[in-house]
């Protein structure tokens, strides 16, 4: 159903955007083209495209709509899937744990990616952690699986005092097996205080958590907003168009707060508490501006980044990501977010060959096509597990190639 109104509605969009460049139909059900004069840097109007400097043309035929378009490629070149992951990986960011159910599958899934943790950052919080914790100990798989705990009751209804009580527990949690310690985007967004208004993530009343994460030697990952496109209308310049049509809860548009207001109370926090480790989830959503996530690492030497849910931009840009990933080695973790052992392999192949041209696994996420970074070895290791193992010591330590 939601897919039916989804192409009716970029269906009508489309025919919309043809006519209102005016009648064109035809005898024989094609379509005639209407040619427009545009000056020296303006854009063509909407429903028609450049056909030659200084001339707009509209199509022939109805468009198709953009769930509909696939083009097969023509283009011929070397592939080289890439199965199995050149190192043992650290997946520091998950949301997958074992359960009596699927420990099984899951190792021998893992196995054949050459994932060696996961890490699941949904560990919870009080008795509901340590029942995760104890389960992964009682079975002979104990180093393969570890967790992050999530606070007290969501950062709901914060008020004075608050922090230091979610800092005791966030004690007991370290203690019950705990690792690390995990902000989800909420906090920060849409969260609301006690009192009716918005909970900053550098508000003043958190501020004995991150300190207990530093007295604990534990990091935080803290994922901070969503990618910059979500904040903006969806018309028809943003590329990420189709997930805002698909998923209402991405349209953060319709919010008061904006990507950069989140991105300054962000970096404030990071500021403000030099001796906790942060992880940036999701590269800080800035792997479509290498610059910014540059200025960040370069402004805030207590953050490293992780990679979870944002291939599409590094495998766009190969050749400067690459060049970020050399100069930043010591400063970027894996993580992948959604467990899917099938999309796994994409992340090897952007990441250790120069393949061209390659799908990307979900075209609501990316309508281009991926290119390979091929990372030098070294790299790949503090990527896959040395910089994970040095910035998370609840890591197992042992058992990892010399």
């Amino acid at each position: 159903m939601r897919r039916a109104a989804l192409v009716l509605s970029t269906a009508l969009l489309g025919a919309a955007l043809v006519a209102a460049q005016g009648p064109a139909r035809q005898g024989g059900g094609g379509w005639r083209g209407r040619g427009t004069q545009i000056q020296p840097g303006e854009e063509c109007p909407p429903g028609t495209t450049l056909v030659r400097v200084g001339q707009c043309q509209a199509p022939e035929s109805p468009p198709p709509s953009i769930v509909d378009y696939r083009p097969k490629s023509t283009l011929v070149v070397e592939e080289h899937p890439v199965p199995k992951a050149k190192f043992p990986v650290v997946d520091i960011h998950s949301h997958t744990g074992p359960t009596p159910q699927t420990l099984d599958r899951l190792i021998t899934e893992m196995d054949a990616l050459n994932i060696r943790v996961l890490n699941n950052l949904s560990g919870g919080s009080g008795s509901e952690l340590k029942q995760r914790v104890d389960y992964i100990r009682s079975t002979k798989y104990a180093d393969r699986f570890t967790v992050f705990a999530n606070g007290l009751d969501g950062f709901r209804d914060v008020e004075a005092g608050y922090g230091w009580k979610a800092a005791a527990q966030l004690g007991a949690d370290v203690r019950n097996g705990a690792i690390g310690f995990k902000i989800f985007k909420q906090t920060g967004m849409d969260t609301l205080k006690k009192d009716g208004s918005r909970l900053k993530i550098n508000d003043p009343e958190l501020a004995p958590i991150w300190d207990t994460a530093a007295r604990l030697n534990i990091p935080v990952i803290i994922h901070t907003g969503e990618p910059e496109e979500f904040f903006h209308q969806p018309d028809m310049h943003n590329e990420r168009w189709l997930e805002l049509a698909l998923f209402p809860d991405r349209r953060q548009y319709l919010n008061k707060i904006t990507f950069e207001e989140l991105n300054t109370e962000r970096n404030d926090l990071f500021r403000k508490h030099p001796k906790t480790r942060f992880i940036s989830a999701h590269f800080g959503w800035h792997a479509n501006n290498l610059g910014l996530a540059a200025k960040l690492l370069e402004s805030s030497p207590n953050v490293v980044l992780e990679l979870a849910a944002i291939l599409y931009d590094l495998g766009r840009q190969p050749r400067a990501a690459h060049d970020f990933f050399v100069k930043y080695q010591d400063r970027v973790l894996f993580g992948k977010d959604t467990y899917a052992p099938t999309e796994f392999p994409y992340y090897w192949r952007v990441l250790e060959t120069k393949d061209e041209y390659f799908d990307y696994y979900r075209d609501y996420h990316a309508f281009w096509k991926l290119y390979g970074m091929e990372l030098p070895d070294s790299v790949l290791r503090k990527l896959y597990y040395q910089n994970a193992l040095r910035v998370t010591p609840g890591l197992p330590q042992s058992g990892w190639p010399r």
